[in-house]
């Protein structure tokens, strides 16, 4: 990788805490030097089986994951993670095929890195996804909470409830999309504005990227996902957000 100036993260009033699941040694090390020069704390483990045994203790604000370990492999670990919470992960992998992406994106990823890449991207892309997961925490103005078709949907907890107040987790790429269509109803969203509402293509500079986000907040809120009436895809348009939205 890439020598660079490390972009400057001392605007969180705490270190976040960042979970680095990478099992080469010298790479773990030199991410972790990367994270400490940008004010972040960093933990290294370098398996699943030590990740989860860490994750029992204490929480962190970003996994960093290794799609290539010992063991359980990064991608069975992200879909497991997933299952059980809203972290925000980084996939970090050799593995540049678009399909890897896709697979990554699907399974739950919020950003996904290819080996090698350079340490300003490395630390710009663990910022944004930073910044994204606790923007709710410093806009100087709390937006109100939002319901559409009977969800609600708060922008200050970023938590989305169903019908029957239940709560639906969602990655930080999936509630800033939603997010995004709830500001927009009535209005066809191209690709490309919601990448620069979200941020979500940090996957890499593919717009496919929005398509897998959109597609796992249709499978959360979509009565039937095969025939999608909230978000409707308008052909060489992009999307539109059918409900009506109002303020809770």
């Amino acid at each position: 990788m890439e020598a660079a100036t490390a972009p400057d993260c001392t605007d969180y009033a705490v270190p976040a805490r960042i979970l680095l699941v990478e099992d080469d040694r010298d790479i773990a090390r030199m991410l972790a030097e990367l994270l400490t020069e940008a004010n972040l704390v960093a933990s290294v483990v370098g398996s699943g089986a030590e990740m989860d045994h860490v994750l029992r203790r204490d929480d962190f604000d970003l996994i960093v994951l290794d799609g290539m370990l010992p063991g359980e492999d990064g991608f069975s670990i992200c879909r497991r993670l997933r299952s059980t919470g809203t972290v925000p992960i980084m996939m970090l992998t050799a593995l540049s095929d678009d399909v890897d992406r896709i697979v990554g994106l699907e399974l739950g990823a919020d950003d996904y890195v290819t080996k090698p890449f350079s340490s300003r991207e490395f630390l710009a892309r663990i910022k944004s996804l930073l910044r994204r997961a606790s923007y709710a925490n410093r806009v100087a103005r709390q937006p109100a909470s939002m319901t559409f078709a009977g969800w609600r949907v708060d922008p200050v907890q970023r938590k989305l409830h169903d019908p029957d107040r239940v709560e639906m987790p969602m990655t930080t790429a999936e509630f800033d999309i939603l997010l995004a269509f709830c500001a927009n109803p009535g209005r066809v969203l191209k690709r490309e504005e919601l990448l620069s509402l979200t941020h979500a293509g940090l996957a890499g500079p593919f717009l496919r990227s929005i398509d897998v986000h959109v597609s796992r907040v249709r499978q959360k809120i979509e009565p039937n996902v095969r025939e999608p009436t909230l978000i409707k895809t308008i052909r060489l348009g992009g999307y539109l957000f059918t409900p009506t939205v109002t303020a809770a």
